[in-house]
């Protein structure tokens, strides 16, 4: 045989020893792990999605509550004024007439008032206390031409100085003060029966202290001349 008819069967023989390429069943075989499958994570995409919609369904069965309660309570209101419109109040006493209220000065016309604050000297205890801070009124009877001095506290009106202003009774200024003076009554009734006291009485000013003074003045003379 020559050269050339021997080559074609050395060419057959060495293309079949040739090894092919190992497929997935070998390499399962060896333990190798196959590729991840895409299944799982569109699961969780649609478990999120449920869970959404369960949420926006809360909220709408949640807005539905809370609009029918707001109904509810308007309801509510809207009956309770209705109620109260129609509820009716019969007062059991009827005041017809006005309660008049006597201050015993119907009968007197005031001459002259100022505000002060009245002091009272307690021998006792050899202290000045004060008796409270109002106006000081000058009060002349119709009938007799008498004149008196009333001063009633702040707030409540009650009587704190009630006296006539006797001709022997004598103003005196009051130490290191130009504003207030100091005298002595025999008779003074603020308290119910007449009581002999010493009294100061200050005033917001000196030209108010010289007022007072001259109106005091004027009362003893007329006190004097004055019926009985």
């Amino acid at each position: 045989m020559s050269a050339e008819g021997t080559k074609p069967s050395v060419e057959e023989s060495s293309s079949s020893s040739i090894p092919k390429p190992p497929t997935s069943n070998v390499f399962s075989m060896f333990g190798a792990k196959k590729e991840k499958k895409e299944e799982p994570q569109q699961e969780a995409a649609t478990d999120s999605k449920k869970e959404e919609s369960k949420s926006e369904e809360n909220k709408k069965e949640a807005s539905a509550t809370t609009t029918a309660a707001t109904a509810t309570a308007d309801d509510d209101e809207a009956a309770a004024e209705e109620e109260e419109a129609d509820v009716e109040f019969t007062p059991v006493i009827h005041l017809d007439k006005k309660v008049e209220v006597k201050t015993n000065e119907e009968d007197e016309d005031v001459v002259y008032k100022v505000r002060a604050k009245l002091f009272r000297f307690h021998a006792d205890t050899k202290e000045w206390k004060e008796r409270g801070t109002g106006d000081v009124k000058f009060l002349k009877h119709k009938t007799t031409g008498k004149t008196r001095i009333v001063m009633r506290r702040d707030k409540t009106l009650k009587i704190c100085a009630n006296h006539l202003i006797q001709p022997d009774y004598e103003l005196k200024p009051n130490i290191g003060s130009d504003r207030s003076w100091v005298y002595t009554v025999t008779a003074d009734v603020s308290e119910g029966e007449p009581e002999a006291q010493t009294l100061a009485i200050r005033f917001g000013n000196k030209e108010n202290a010289d007022l007072f003074k001259e109106h005091f003045e004027k009362a003893q003379a007329e006190n004097k001349e004055a019926k009985n």
